[in-house]
């Protein structure tokens, strides 16, 4: 199987980022985490893009905050398809990261789930990966359902509430 790399431009983005490696080893995708920056590091960020695909990669996960060019410089060196995380770190609580995420210019596109959205950006690659891998599709069609089984018992429970008023 394809592993997956999370890049987070700084540190400080792992107390979120540590859901998504948590995610992707649950579900038995091979993951590396890294800290690279696009702008305190941006060759070293611009050759891991480069080389990912040969080195084992299938997904790249990619956390910034702030200016949050990231994804888009790690998307500008690889065809791989990169998930960018905009991370709240700043005063304009992630809006700022989520904008400068989001707005890719054509030919560089980058997925982008929601602010400090470590959780979903896992589950997004491990989609991705599950197009050529029928045994971890099987386990993420199993967590959907039991995620709709547990929202259905919510649901009967509050109707049972409903009712006794």
């Amino acid at each position: 199987m394809k592993k997956v790399a999370v890049i987070m431009g700084s540190d400080s983005d792992f107390p979120v980022m540590k859901n998504a490696v948590k995610t992707l080893k649950e579900l038995g995708i091979p993951v590396e985490a890294h800290v690279l920056s696009a702008h305190r590091t941006p060759k070293e960020a611009g050759e891991f893009a480069a080389s990912a695909r040969e080195n084992g990669f299938g997904v790249i996960i990619a956390a910034a905050g702030k200016a949050a060019h990231l994804a888009g410089v790690l998307a500008g060196h690889t065809t791989l398809p990169v998930i960018g995380v905009p991370m709240k770190a700043s005063v304009l609580d992630g809006m700022d990261a989520l904008l400068a995420t989001v707005q890719m210019p054509k030919g560089v596109p980058v997925a982008t789930v929601a602010i400090d959205g470590a959780d979903n950006a896992a589950l997004l690659a491990a989609q991705i990966l599950a197009v050529s891998e029928p045994e971890l599709a099987r386990k993420l069609e199993s967590e959907k359902k039991a995620m709709t089984e547990q929202v259905l018992a919510k649901d009967l429970a509050l109707q049972e509430q409903v009712a006794a008023l």
